[in-house]
């Protein structure tokens, strides 16, 4: 597992493209389990800081619980309105919640936050898909830490 920090060093063309997604549209789609291992999805917003990749979240959601009991997640991109413009980005990992310093150096960015009480879970990196269409094919770019970039195209 990885940090964000560490995607963008062994990935930077890719991460670049992930990033684009990323803030292309304001809300993406988290994948949790719930406490029956059954999925769950819920609308959510990520942002970079600090090297980190990290959802926010209003306390006690159950997002939060979810990831709290197993922080397996799955993010998958809004990829916008009827076009594959940029292509679709999947993140898979782990979710580390952030408590103290990193809490704090985070929550000072959310002024509309005043009583400090959001949550914040860095999401640690797995496994990325990046899946973009060209005039003729579909490519499927796959990383993981220390595999390098993966192309499959179809």
């Amino acid at each position: 597992m990885t940090t964000w920090q560490q995607f963008t060093e062994e990935a930077p063309d890719l991460a670049d493209a992930v990033h684009a997604r990323l803030t292309a549209h304001k809300h993406h789609v988290l994948a949790t389990l719930r406490a029956d291992g059954s999925p769950r999805v819920s609308g959510t917003e990520v942002e970079t800081f600090l090297g980190m990749l990290v959802l926010g979240s209003m306390p006690n959601a159950r997002k939060v619980l979810d990831l709290r009991r197993d922080p397996r997640y799955s993010l998958h991109s809004n990829p916008g309105h009827h076009t594959m413009d940029g292509g679709d980005a999947k993140i898979s990992g782990r979710a580390r919640e952030l408590l103290g310093a990193e809490k704090r150096a985070i929550r000072d960015c959310y002024p509309d936050d005043p009583g400090g009480d959001a949550q914040f879970f860095a999401l640690d990196i797995e496994s990325v898909v990046l899946t973009t269409v060209s005039a003729d094919k579909l490519h499927v770019d796959l990383w993981r830490p220390g595999a390098g970039v993966v192309r499959r195209s179809r």
